[in-house]
């Protein structure tokens, strides 16, 4: 097995968030971007140790949803900083008392919605089926 680039990786994950806030930067202030960063530094910690099925950190995948939603959808903060930490509580050890203490009722709502409607449909669906359905719950809350 090829030895893992960690200095590399945390390289192109510092790159991911950089697009990330530039994808914003018209939609938020700087409120919102130290909450943004705040969601961001717990999602980091909270998939450290966790990698997708490519061998790739699984922070990629966060990064890439919230991407879609500040870029693509053209969504704020709220949606941004839920795009981020859509998968903390149902993968890691957090849970959604943590991120209505750290976030907010609004994010922790909307995340909380998150996990259980992954948690309905059945688990062989496509990821990315499973990704738009997040998505869209996340859009009717916001």
């Amino acid at each position: 097995m090829a030895k893992i680039d960690t200095k590399k990786e945390e390289k192109e994950i510092l790159n991911k968030y950089r697009n990330l806030l530039r994808a914003c930067s018209d939609k938020t202030d700087k409120e919102d971007k130290k909450i943004i960063r705040k969601a961001f530094n717990l999602a980091v910690d909270a998939h450290k140790e966790m990698r997708r099925k490519s061998g790739e950190p699984y922070i990629y995948h966060p990064l890439a949803v919230s991407h879609i939603a500040a870029k693509e959808i053209g969504l704020g903060a709220t949606s941004i900083i839920c795009a981020l930490l859509h998968d903390v509580v149902e993968d890691t050890d957090y849970e959604i008392e943590d991120i209505q203490r750290m976030f907010g009722f609004k994010v922790s709502k909307i995340i909380e919605g998150l996990t259980k409607i992954s948690e309905v449909f059945d688990q062989d669906i496509s990821l990315q089926a499973e990704n738009f359905r997040k998505m869209l719950l996340t859009l009717s809350d916001d």
